[in-house]
């Protein structure tokens, strides 16, 4: 049976690859596809890890995922506008 997290890892997949064929199918550059496909992603992110989480908020793990997603997030944002 599907689960919860199942539903959410193929949304964050999901919404990457969107992004990745907005990029490569339309007009938008790839990588305002791929910051955009990251945006939705990061929906699915946060309902993972707070309203949702498999761990209690205190544990140290949480904020870590947190700050490794933002800085991908960053990442995509920076490649995304310098180009």
């Amino acid at each position: 049976m599907v689960e919860h997290y199942d539903k959410v890892l193929a949304g964050i997949a999901g919404s990457l690859l969107g992004g990745v064929l907005l990029g490569l199918l339309t007009s938008v550059s790839f990588s305002a596809g791929l910051f955009a496909g990251t945006l939705v992603a990061t929906l699915f992110v946060y309902d993972a890890m707070f309203r949702n989480p498999p761990l209690p908020p205190s544990d140290p793990r949480v904020a870590a995922s947190a700050i490794v997603w933002h800085a991908i997030l960053f990442g995509v944002a920076v490649a995304t506008y310098l180009t």
